[in-house]
């Protein structure tokens, strides 16, 4: 089963946000944060034949609920056909569309809309001391060390470059620190100017140089795959109330516009004895992208998903993630089939907090004004002080 064609078609091109703000609204990491996400999609048939409609062009992710962060499907413009979990484990929603396909200029528009309660997060702290080694993962996790999927395990220079950097090493966390340390010296992320429209293949990574979030996430599992340590990848989104992007891709096959979201993709690998730990290799906390060089372990106990802005979306474990991209672009290039999806994430805050959060901002610029203010007074009366004459009995004499 393929992933959802929508999906397939627009979830990697949501990676190409690289530049996150720091969220105003949510800095109160203390508390829960509420938040709304709403997503309209429109596929539209501009072509000369029928558009026939699957069951993965009807269907919806329902994000993940666990510990710190609740998410539920709480609008939808369809009827709910059901709901089942795809092959990667993900909880899905498949909705009842009025027509199973869409003739020549003909579309169709459907909503989702999700309300997510994200709690503060347990902080990592990973030390090499403490890890654990390869004899110390349980073998009922082969599924995580497979080739299916993106995943070239067999590749000779991948192979390679995953032995260098492993042979002398027989801890699973310093491993892992080896593989982030070479890919943030030797992989650059992809310039605003390039049309990065598809994602990579690892090997492409390797030998070009150069990946994204997901492309360098892929290049990493499936290094750690290599090496027998269970990896995949995740996706989420970021709340980001100064994001606003208007993108077009595939010669304009694909629409898509982000208001106050971000999509963003991280490997999840299996590291004992702490289990499943994050690895972001393009977005973290406190930190600068070259110090992953020599304090590769900022990747982990600093990813993006330590942050409550942060939504754990969906997994990718055995789906022909890549392939069935470039077969998505083909589709709907080749047939002059069109898809629009327009994602919102707002932050849902009561009048109490509302007024809160306003009132101390207020109070913040009063004392930034205040300190600019006395800091200038300080200054004048000084500099007049050295430019007044003395009294006479001290002026020269002439």
């Amino acid at each position: 089963m393929n992933k959802p064609r929508t999906a397939a078609a627009i979830v990697f091109l949501l990676f190409t946000t690289a530049v996150f703000s720091v969220p105003v609204l949510a800095e109160d990491e203390a508390s829960e944060l509420s938040f709304t996400i709403r997503t309209s999609v429109t596929y539209s048939n501009n072509g000369t034949s029928t558009w026939n409609l699957t069951k993965e062009d009807r269907s919806v992710g329902l994000f993940m609920n666990n510990s710190w962060q609740t998410v539920r499907l709480v609008n939808y413009s369809m009827p709910l056909n059901k709901t089942e979990i795809d092959e990667d484990g993900n909880p899905i929603a498949v909705l009842q569309f009025p027509k199973s396909r869409l003739e020549p200029s003909e579309s169709i528009s459907f909503n989702v809309s999700y309300e997510a309660v994200s709690k503060p997060r347990p902080s990592i702290d990973v030390t090499e001391e403490e890890s654990g080694n390869l004899t110390d993962i349980p073998a009922n996790l082969s599924e995580y060390l497979g080739s299916e999927g993106p995943w070239f395990i067999n590749d000779t220079d991948l192979k390679n470059l995953a032995n260098d950097l492993t042979k002398d090493e027989t801890k699973v966390l310093a491993m892992v620190g080896n593989f982030i340390s070479w890919i943030a010296e030797h992989i650059g992320y992809p310039s605003p100017f390039s049309k990065h429209e598809v994602p990579y293949y690892p090997n492409e990574t390797y030998h070009e140089r150069v990946g994204d979030c997901d492309d360098q996430a892929i290049l990493l599992i499936t290094l750690c795959r290599i090496s027998k340590i269970p990896a995949y990848l995740q996706i989420g989104c970021i709340y980001d109330p100064f994001l606003f992007a208007n993108e077009t891709y595939w010669d304009g096959h694909v629409r898509n516009v982000q208001d106050k979201i971000g999509w963003h993709g991280w490997a999840m690998v299996y590291i004992p004895p702490w289990e499943w730990l994050p690895v972001d290799l393009t977005y973290f906390r406190d930190a600068f992208r070259s110090q992953l060089v020599n304090q590769p372990l900022k990747a982990i106990e600093n990813a993006a998903v330590t942050l409550q802005n942060v939504l754990q979306y969906m997994n990718i474990s055995g789906t022909k993630y890549v392939a069935s991209s470039l077969e998505t672009r083909e589709f709907l290039q080749a047939n002059g089939f069109y898809v629009y999806v327009r994602d919102e994430m707002v932050q849902n805050i009561d009048q109490e907090g509302y007024w809160s959060i306003f009132w101390g901002n207020i109070l913040k610029g009063v004392i930034v004004v205040a300190c600019i203010t006395t800091v200038i007074a300080i200054f004048v009366i000084y500099s007049r002080r050295r430019r007044t004459p003395g009294p006479p009995e001290e002026q020269e004499v002439q």
